[in-house]
C-alpha cells in the first residue's frame, strides 16, 4: 500500500470532507481517504496500481481545482 498526500486549499467543511472522499474512494484500489481541515491535506492510501493522476483528477471532479501532490508520506 502507497500513502499520498495532496494539499487542497478549497476544503473547509464537511461537505467539502464528503465530496472528496466520495470522488477519490470510488477509485479501484482506494483503501482510505482522510481530509484534514485544518492542514487542508488530503491524504489517500491506495494500491500501486492507482495513478497519482487519477487522484487529483478525483479531487477536481470533486471540486476543488487548486490541487498540489506533496508525495508519499511517511
Amino acid at each position: 500500500m502507497v500513502t499520498e498526500q495532496f494539499r487542497v486549499p478549497g476544503v473547509s467543511c464537511q461537505h467539502c470532507v464528503h465530496a472528496v472522499r466520495k470522488e477519490v474512494g470510488a477509485l479501484q484500489g482506494v483503501s482510505q481517504v482522510e481530509v484534514d481541515l485544518s492542514s487542508k491535506i488530503v491524504t489517500v492510501v491506495h494500491d500501486d496500481a492507482v495513478d497519482i493522476t487519477d487522484i487529483v483528477s478525483a479531487i477536481k471532479e470533486a471540486g476543488y481545482e487548486d490541487v498540489t501532490p506533496l508525495g508519499t508520506a511517511c
